[in-house]
């Protein structure tokens, strides 16, 4: 490997994207405490994880979702932080939105089944 090709390879290895974890609005209702949970489960990988962090938390008015803005790096699996965190919360499923505006990929929690 040339010294070019390291230096490359070391620069993806902290490079990082941007992912969306949505809670539903009926997930919430069910649960009102999850969202705290959720924040203290971030908050716990983050010092697990230092690569992690979440750049912002919100509260989305027109859907009544909660939405934390997550920043990961390339090489982290987005589903082992979602399975480690159905453990830490109520029966839930999580999903990838597909069809979205929004360029960063995204996750919703919500309920297990469709009402």
């Amino acid at each position: 490997m040339t010294m070019e090709e390291n230096r490359q390879a070391v620069n993806s290895e902290h490079e990082t994207h941007i992912v969306e974890l949505r809670l539903s609005y009926r997930y919430i209702k069910e649960h009102p405490w999850v969202v705290t949970a959720v924040n203290g489960f971030l908050s716990a990988y983050f010092m697990e994880q230092p690569s992690f962090r979440v750049q912002r938390h919100f509260d989305e008015l027109e859907s009544g979702m909660h939405v934390w803005l997550c920043e990961i790096p390339n090489a982290m699996k987005i589903g082992s932080l979602l399975r480690r965190l159905q453990a830490d919360i109520p029966p839930c499923r999580y999903t990838q939105v597909a069809d979205n505006q929004s360029a960063r990929p995204q996750f919703m929690i919500d309920s297990p089944e469709e009402n």
